[in-house]
């Protein structure tokens, strides 16, 4: 909870933003007139806050949701917002959905670029379970080179995994 009275006000480059979208061009508002703007527009949001808590109280919930709050303006008998509000609401839940949909549209990157900028891509073969395999790294030149890699894992008597070490070695066959 806040400490002071203070603490719950909007921020005034906000509400200053806010009512220069909402006037027309040429209007001009005094200082005084921001500041009690700024304290009912605070005002506003801690008795909408208060209402829809309660309805969320009622449904035996500690989370107010997007219900609550509609529920919330129609009994404070500003009705007049409720459409505007849903049709927001709708625009948000489309956009969350379109961008998950983005992001599970998205391919996962096949190869990697190494530091001269050529893409690599890594091909492993079925040994690679059993700790040794052979790779191959296909530049984007063509070239190819071959090694094999295996893996050593040091463990102590307990059985618990210690230190593990990768081992390349040049495969001189291509």
């Amino acid at each position: 909870m806040a400490e002071r009275p203070e603490d719950l006000n909007l921020p005034n480059a906000v509400v200053t933003r806010i009512i220069k979208d909402a006037i027309p061009e040429g209007v001009n508002v005094s200082k005084e007139a921001r500041l009690a703007i700024s304290k009912a527009a605070s005002v506003f949001v801690l008795y909408a806050t208060s209402i829809s808590n309660n309805f969320a109280v009622k449904g035996k919930r500690k989370t107010i949701n997007a219900q609550d709050v509609l529920s919330a303006m129609e009994n404070m008998e500003f009705e007049q917002f409720i459409e505007p509000l849903q049709q927001c609401q709708e625009a948000f839940r489309q956009e969350k959905i379109d961008k998950k949909k983005e992001r599970v549209s998205k391919p996962a990157p096949s190869a990697t670029i190494n530091e001269a900028g050529d893409e690599d891509v890594q091909e492993v073969s079925d040994e690679e379970e059993s700790g040794e395999g052979r790779q191959s790294t296909s530049a984007a030149d063509g070239s190819k080179e071959d090694f094999v890699s295996t893996v050593n894992e040091n463990n102590d008597a307990a059985g618990s995994s210690g230190d593990s070490s990768v081992e390349m070695i040049e495969d001189g066959a291509d």
